[in-house]
């Protein structure tokens, strides 16, 4: 395979998944983890992605307040936004993860609506601070640049003591077989306990990212209460799904 070729697949893998390992690369695309660092470093030096310890991360997910950022799949994540905005009631106790689809989440949310939210993301809490009636609580904890998130022990101890209506997550895998994933062991350990600590919760996900699985199951699809696509939840892309889950 040509040098433009896995440049091109690499790209896609990490707009779709906002983060992806060296590993994994090197199995998707059967060369070396060697060949890949230097694919990753000249993709980072272009300015095309953010090079990490053992992989990389999309731009458009730790800087989205740039405003000339190419979010991937833009148009996708805004209707999957809009979908969601008919779960939230007024009053309601809500918990918000990070990435891309969930901040434009927190951006559609009306100024009428009185909530309170509680985040592990830095960035949702920043974007909801301008809303004069909405509560915002940051769980604070070690910042996992791979994920953009807080995580670690006294996150999830912290998570522990809350019970809120409605927990809306992004989504990184998910499949019929393996339920909700991803590759990022300490992410699931606060996708673990934000589910716990939810009566309902929400999965955001472009449609690309179904019948994909990462290493680390989160959850098995039983756990979750609403799958929220950009497609018509009668599609027959959602059809095994729908068995499982309650498609929005």
């Amino acid at each position: 395979m040509l040098k433009e070729e896995r440049h091109k697949i690499i790209m896609k893998e990490i707009n779709l998944h906002n983060k992806v390992l060296s590993v994994d690369l090197s199995t998707l695309l059967n060369v070396s983890e060697d060949t890949i660092r230097r694919d990753l470093k000249e993709l980072s030096d272009e300015d095309r992605i953010i090079k990490v310890h053992g992989g990389a991360i999309s731009k458009s997910f730790v800087r989205p307040f740039i405003a000339d950022n190419n979010i991937y799949a833009h148009e996708e994540k805004k209707k999957i936004a809009t979908k969601a905005l008919s779960l939230i009631q007024n009053n309601m106790t809500l918990l918000f993860e990070g990435g891309t689809t969930i901040l434009e989440l927190a951006h559609q949310i009306p100024r009428k609506l009185n909530l309170t939210v509680f985040t592990v993301s830095p960035q949702i809490a920043i974007t909801l601070s301008s809303h004069e009636n909405i509560n915002v609580l940051t769980i604070g904890g070690k910042l996992n640049k791979n994920a953009n998130i807080h995580t670690g022990a006294s996150v999830i101890n912290e998570i522990s003591n809350i019970k809120c209506d409605l927990c809306f997550m992004g989504v990184n895998a998910i499949s019929i077989e393996n339920g909700f994933t991803d590759i990022d062991w300490e992410t699931v350990q606060v996708n673990r306990a934000m589910i716990k600590a939810a009566d309902k919760t929400v999965l955001l996900a472009i449609s690309e990212k179904l019948n994909i699985s990462k290493r680390y199951k989160v959850a098995d699809l039983h756990d979750i209460s609403y799958l929220i696509t950009e497609l018509n939840p009668k599609n027959k892309e959602l059809a095994l799904y729908r068995e499982q889950i309650e498609i929005i």
